[in-house]
């Protein structure tokens, strides 16, 4: 059974840390990761993330970390959380994913088990990630080892909707794995599981979590542009709307990160493939990515009404990340805006407590 062999996280971000110390409660659990200086700091007992506090790292008794590839081979689940990022093109970069997957392939042994929790695209488990496996391994897929998909569902920043607290959907490449896969989570997240039918409905229900958003995000962007223009708060409009139950309570800002902005074009990327031209979605990754030059356009027009010379002004900007109580910058459009103000001949001043 899975639940008596030893984890290998891989990949010790946002999404691997707090699953790795959760695992290291309960079971030996080894936290591997690339970057030998992260592996030092969480040695030294603390995470420059703020996903877990030096507590929530002592808390772990049975976790040991590692940069080295040789310790992988005790190991005989691997759940990879590596970044899936996308390039300057906006086209998926499975880079990391692939080379995890080399990595792991190295140390697979028959009757191992690999679980991704990267956000990807339909399908890219079996048709990507497998042969890199099989490969690396000289296993036979199902045969030899097998797969299981788990979705990450971490929001940075938050502490009060945390691994343990949020519904974990699992699913595995062969029904008996499934179980298996479901067993093991259920073991950590307080929530419970929701078990899907195959790895491809699970990697489809993560990668719409966030482009639904995405796109109720971009509609409230543009009702603010409109609104606008018509001379109205867009904020006020949304408080009279929200006096009825089902109206959903988003919020107009500049979507950045390394989810919400960025998985959407897993999904674009998959459909294209397949000869289709999504039109909703990346209509709203359109608006969304250009925020930032509107906000900084508004910004110019206001100065500019208020008899500020702009070209020999400067403007103080407060805070860099992609969102509050969160240290990461990873694709903040705050610095869309910087960049947009600087255009104008603005000289931009950053301004805030941490170097």
């Amino acid at each position: 059974m899975m639940i008596n062999k030893k984890i290998a996280i891989i990949g010790l971000g946002y999404v691997g840390l707090p699953l790795a110390v959760e695992f290291g409660k309960q079971r030996e659990t080894l936290g591997f990761d690339i970057n030998q200086s992260r592996i030092l700091e969480l040695q030294s007992g603390q995470d420059h993330t703020l996903e877990c506090s030096p507590e929530e790292l002592r808390s772990a008794v049975h976790l040991r970390y590692s940069a080295n590839p040789s310790d992988l081979q005790a190991a005989h689940v691997f759940i990879v959380t590596v970044p899936t990022p996308v390039d300057q093109a906006n086209r998926p970069d499975m880079t990391p994913l692939v080379r995890a997957s080399e990595t792991v392939g190295r140390a697979l042994k028959v009757g191992d088990v690999v679980i991704y929790e990267s956000t990807v695209y339909p399908g890219a488990t079996e048709e990507v990630c497998v042969p890199v496996l099989e490969k690396f391994s000289g296993l036979k897929f199902n045969t030899d080892f097998f797969c299981g998909y788990s979705p990450e569902r971490i929001n940075p920043g938050d502490k009060v909707n945390t691994l343990t607290t949020i519904r974990k959907i699992t699913s595995g490449s062969t029904p008996a794995v499934a179980d298996e896969v479901d067993a093991l989570y259920q073991g950590i997240i307080k929530a419970g599981t929701w078990k899907a039918s195959s790895i491809k409905v699970a990697e489809a229900a993560k990668v719409i979590e966030n482009s639904q958003r995405d796109l109720n995000i971009a509609f409230v962007n543009e009702l603010s542009v409109i609104f606008d223009r018509i001379g109205i708060d867009t904020l006020e409009v949304l408080e009279a709307a929200g006096s009825k139950w089902n109206f959903l309570p988003f919020r107009p800002g500049m979507v950045g990160g390394h989810c919400i902005g960025v998985d959407p074009y897993y999904l674009t990327h998959k459909a294209e493939e397949l000869g289709y031209h999504p039109q909703v979605i990346l209509a709203g990754r359109r608006i969304n990515d250009d925020m930032a030059r509107y906000a900084a356009q508004g910004i110019i027009k206001r100065m500019l009404q208020n008899g500020i010379d702009v070209a020999r002004s400067t403007v103080g900007v407060m805070g860099i990340t992609f969102k509050e109580n969160c240290p990461d910058i990873r694709n903040s459009k705050v610095a869309d805006l910087v960049k947009e103000l600087k255009g104008w001949g603005v000289n931009v001043v950053h301004i805030g407590t941490n170097r």
